[in-house]
């Protein structure tokens, strides 16, 4: 399966204080067949107003992966975290037993733009747990950075690179590619690769043929494939490439 889900048939949801875009069922969001894609559960692309945000609220067995895009947006739970996190940074929350937390635009005059992405966990009732990292541009330019991973082959060789874990079979790629510039992927038969563009246009190329991507279009692969990557427009392109079963 190669499936492309342009960022016109996400759904939309706009009240006023956030707009998100929804690539699975979430929230006023019902779809049975658009449910998940594997243990990917949720992936929403939220702008959230000045001064506004998601009051505290308790989340269950869940493994939680935020990446700020552009803006700041400040975190606090109910383990005694207070962060701040600016454009740049990725965070994972495992909610586990439980936790509470909020997310808001603590800016008088930004919006913040972030994806979250929700993950079943390998194991439930796990204990709840907090980290986040501030990525610099050189360390995924041209290149695919695991900013998170979990406990598969690939991750545990990413770890090697620091990058936040994950209680669950998943390595996140954050790539931010220059106009011309290419990169390879090589998937596993057993694998599904989940891939969202969050900037530029992104040339796929595979043996089902050829794939152009543009802002907020996602690439939904289940099949062995040697998957080439082209920054295809004026601008970089900055994606994030998802490793999942």
């Amino acid at each position: 399966m190669f499936k492309v889900v342009t960022s016109e048939e996400r759904h939309t949801s706009d009240r006023g204080w956030i707009h998100s875009e929804f690539s699975f069922s979430f929230a006023d969001y019902e779809d049975p067949s658009n449910a998940h894609f594997g243990c990917l559960l949720a992936h929403n692309d939220n702008t959230l107003m000045p001064q506004e945000g998601f009051k505290k609220h308790p989340h269950h067995n869940l493994e939680i992966v935020s990446y700020v895009i552009s803006g700041t947006l400040k975190h606090v739970d109910s383990m005694g975290t207070e962060q701040l996190l600016e454009a740049g940074t990725a965070q994972v929350m495992s909610a586990g037993t439980g936790v509470e937390h909020s997310e808001t635009n603590p800016s008088e005059d930004e919006p913040v733009r972030f994806l979250q992405m929700w993950f079943l966990p390998s194991h439930r009732e796990l204990k709840p747990s907090y980290a986040y990292r501030k990525i610099e541009e050189d360390a995924y330019l041209n290149r695919l950075y695991p900013m998170v991973s979990g406990t598969s082959d690939r991750a545990n060789e990413s770890l090697n690179e620091n990058g936040l874990r994950i209680a669950q079979d998943v390595t996140c790629y954050l790539s931010k590619l220059e106009s011309g510039k290419k990169l390879m992927f090589s998937q596993h038969e057993e694998r599904r690769t989940h891939l969202f563009l969050m900037n530029g246009h992104l040339e796929l190329q595979c043996s089902d043929g050829n794939f152009d991507l543009k802002p907020g279009d996602a690439a939904r692969i289940r099949k062995s494939c040697d998957l080439q990557m082209t920054s295809a427009g004026s601008e970089p392109a900055e994606f994030v490439l998802i490793d999942l079963p």
